[in-house]
Formats: structure tokens, C-alpha cells, sequence
């Protein structure tokens, strides 16, 4: 692997964990606001995030 690679792999890798993190912080605050709501709420979080993943999937196979 060339280092142009490796730094576009690694930025790939942590703008996934923001995101990631983004998305449990904001499903977190959601679910204390609206307990009664969990589930969706749950459910449209573990589908963005599985988005996200896919995305960065992608971005690292294209990048190597």
C-alpha cells in the first residue's frame, strides 16, 4: 500500500466512528425524550448505521 492509501483508508475509518457515534448519541437523546418510541427509533438507528457501514465498505475497496 502506497501512504496516500493508507491516510484515505484511515479517514474513511474515522469518519465512520463519527458517524457511527453521532448516530447512537442522537438515537440515545431521542429514546430519553420519548421512551415510549424505542423501538423505531432503534430500528431506524441499526439501518442508518448498517447504511454508513456499507458507504465505508465501499470507499475502502475503492481506495485500495
Amino acid at each position: 500500500m502506497e501512504i496516500p492509501v493508507m491516510v484515505g483508508a484511515g479517514l474513511v475509518v474515522i469518519g465512520v466512528g463519527i458517524g457511527i457515534g453521532n448516530i447512537g448519541g442522537s438515537a440515545l437523546e431521542a429514546i430519553a425524550r420519548q421512551p415510549e418510541a424505542t423501538n423505531r427509533i432503534q430500528t431506524v438507528m441499526l439501518i442508518a448505521a448498517a447504511l454508513i457501514e456499507g458507504v465505508a465498505f465501499a470507499a475502502l475497496f475503492a481506495v485500495s
